[in-house]
């Protein structure tokens, strides 16, 4: 089993930053690929970064490039989210996931662990 933090979320103004981290433990041997998705209420869980340890790639959703950044820390078991020039579309609960291996990276239900989520509120 794998076992999934998210922190770093809160309350931020528009255009403003944050950097959400994600701790693995467990087995995470087993869990290369790490994502970070996001789920604003009354809407769908929508991918937004992810990174294959195994090839040391990171993947966006094509809306968030340039925004965005997904990065490991110096162990595999810690994923971090860069998040710069904040929009109150960008306002959701951030998932961190985890998983042996994807048929699809963006794909939330290809993921086998996944996080409780961490609140990002952006205001206008």
């Amino acid at each position: 089993q794998v076992q999934l933090v998210e922190s770093g979320g809160g309350l931020v103004q528009a255009g403003g930053s944050l950097r959400l981290s994600c701790v693995a433990s467990g087995r995470t041997v087993s869990t290369p690929i790490m994502g970070w998705f996001r789920q604003a209420p009354g809407k769908e869980r929508d991918f937004v970064a992810a990174h294959s340890s195994s090839t040391n790639t990171a993947y966006y959703a094509n809306s968030l490039k340039g925004r965005f950044a997904v990065s490991r820390g110096n162990t595999t078991n810690t994923m971090y989210l860069q998040m710069n020039s904040l929009e109150p579309e960008d306002a959701a609960v951030y998932y961190c996931a985890a998983s042996t291996n994807v048929r699809e990276i963006s794909r939330a239900n290809d993921y086998d662990y996944w996080g409780q989520g961490t609140q990002v509120t952006v205001s206008s």
